[in-house]
C-alpha cells in the first residue's frame, strides 16, 4: 500500500511540474483550453489553402462561434483567427438553389383532404384574409402555387383615380420622397446606389433616354425634363399578403432589363442589416415613361420568391441556372412594328410573385408632387400613394 502511495504522489508531482511550466502557453477560458502553438500551426496551415476550401473548413467554427456563450471561443482570436461576418455567411447560404427547390414543392398537387388544412395553417400564421379572395374554397387550389397566385374579388381592390399614381400591390410603405445624391433608401439609414440598382443607361434608338456627357450625373440621365425632380417610393410585400401587382399609373413600358442575382430575404430587419439588399437581389426593371417623364418599376425578388412573372413578357425567365450572378439581360419592347412600346393602363394587371417581396417605384414627376403617405403605414392596391 505504501508502495502504491508513493507512486501516486509521484504522478501528482509530475503532472504538477508539466502543469507549471506550459501554463504560460494555454489562455484560459471558463471551460476551454487552446494551446497557442499548435493553433498556430493549424491556421497556418489554413491560409495556405485555396478559397473555396478555406471557406469550407472555416464554416463550422464561424457557426459554433455564433451559437456558443460570449467568448467561450476568444481564445482562437489570439491566435490569428477571425470568424466570418454574420452577413457574409448569409450571403454563403444558396438562396437561389433553394428558392428553385422551393418553387419545384409549390408545384407539387396536394391530395384533396389535405388542402385544407395545410392552407388554414398558412392562413392562420400570415393573416390571410379569405373573404377577399375570388374563390374562397380552399379545395379550389390545387397547389400552394396556385394559392398564393390566388386572385381577389373585383369590387376587393377599387382603384383610385382622382390621384396619379396609386399602389401597384398590398403591402408595407418602407420608404418614400426625393431622390437625393442619386441615393435610394431601402429602409430609414440605409441606402443603395441608385445606378447599381437601375444599372447604366445605354442610349439605344428605341429608347426615349437621351444620351448623357460626362459631366452629366446618373440622376440628369433620368430627369428629361426642366424644373422636375426624381421620386421613388418602396413596397414590402409580406408573405400573407396579394401577390399579383398591377400598373400604377398610365404609362408605357419600353424596356425590360433583368438583373440575376441572390434571392436573400427582404423584410425590413434583413434590409437594416445588408446594406444595398437591393441591388444583391435578383430584381426585374420595368422603365418608360409617363406624362411627366421618366417612371420605373421594379419587382424584386426574395428568398423562395425567385419565381417574377409579368405578364407581357413571355421571354423572362427568373432564377435560372443559365445566367450568372453581376449579369444583366436587356429587352426591348420597341419594334419596327410597336414604336411606342407596351402601353399600360392604371390598374391593369402588370404581373407576380410566387410569395412576396417588393417594389420599388422610382419616376420623374414636377416639384409639386406630393406623396400622401407615412413610413410603416400599411397600403392596399389601388389606394393613392400621391399626385399634384
Amino acid at each position: 500500500m505504501q508502495g502504491t502511495g508513493s507512486m501516486r504522489s509521484t504522478g501528482i508531482r509530475s503532472l504538477r511540474s508539466w502543469d507549471w511550466r506550459f501554463r504560460p502557453n494555454l489562455p484560459v477560458t471558463g471551460r476551454l483550453h487552446f494551446p497557442q502553438l499548435a493553433l498556430r500551426r493549424r491556421l497556418g496551415q489554413l491560409s495556405c489553402m485555396s478559397r473555396p476550401a478555406l471557406k469550407l473548413r472555416s464554416w463550422p467554427l464561424t457557426i459554433l462561434y455564433y451559437l456558443l456563450p460570449f467568448g467561450a471561443l476568444r481564445p482562437l482570436s489570439r491566435v490569428g483567427w477571425r470568424p466570418v461576418s454574420r452577413v457574409a455567411l448569409y450571403k454563403s447560404v444558396p438562396t437561389r438553389l433553394l428558392s428553385r427547390a422551393w418553387g419545384r414543392l409549390n408545384q407539387v398537387e396536394l391530395p384533396y383532404w389535405l388542402r385544407r388544412p395545410v392552407y388554414s395553417l398558412y392562413i392562420w400564421t400570415f393573416g390571410v384574409n379569405m373573404t377577399e379572395a375570388a374563390v374562397e374554397d380552399l379545395h379550389h387550389y390545387r397547389n400552394l402555387s396556385e394559392f398564393f397566385r390566388r386572385k381577389l374579388k373585383p369590387q376587393a381592390r377599387p382603384v383610385c383615380g382622382l390621384h396619379s399614381v396609386i399602389s401597384p400591390s398590398d403591402g408595407k410603405i418602407l420608404t418614400f420622397g426625393q431622390v437625393k445624391n442619386c441615393e435610394v433608401e431601402q429602409v430609414k439609414g440605409v441606402t443603395y446606389s441608385l445606378e447599381s440598382f437601375l444599372g447604366p443607361r445605354t442610349y439605344t434608338e428605341d429608347l426615349s433616354f437621351p444620351p448623357a456627357s460626362s459631366r452629366d450625373s446618373f440622376r440628369n440621365q433620368l430627369v428629361t425634363r426642366e424644373g422636375n425632380e426624381l421620386y421613388h417610393c418602396v413596397i414590402y410585400l409580406a408573405p400573407g399578403d396579394y401577390h399579383c401587382f398591377h400598373s400604377p399609373t398610365d404609362w408605357t413600358v419600353s424596356h425590360r432589363r433583368h438583373f440575376p442575382g441572390s434571392l436573400m430575404s427582404v423584410n425590413p430587419g434583413m434590409a437594416r442589416w445588408i446594406k444595398e439588399l437591393f441591388c444583391h437581389n435578383e430584381r426585374v426593371v420595368l422603365s418608360g415613361d409617363w406624362k411627366h417623364g421618366f417612371f420605373s418599376l421594379t419587382a424584386v425578388g426574395a428568398t423562395n420568391v425567385g419565381s417574377i412573372r409579368i405578364y407581357f413578357d413571355q421571354d423572362l425567365h427568373t432564377n435560372s441556372p443559365r445566367y450568372s450572378k453581376g449579369s444583366y439581360n436587356d429587352l426591348s419592347f420597341v419594334t419596327h412594328a410597336n414604336k411606342e412600346g407596351i402601353p399600360m393602363r392604371k390598374g391593369e394587371h402588370l404581373g407576380e410573385f410566387n410569395l412576396g417581396s417588393t417594389i420599388v417605384l422610382i419616376f420623374e414627376a414636377p416639384k409639386d408632387f406630393n406623396f400622401r403617405l407615412k413610413a410603416g403605414q400599411k397600403i392596399r392596391f389601388g389606394e393613392a400613394l400621391g399626385s399634384l
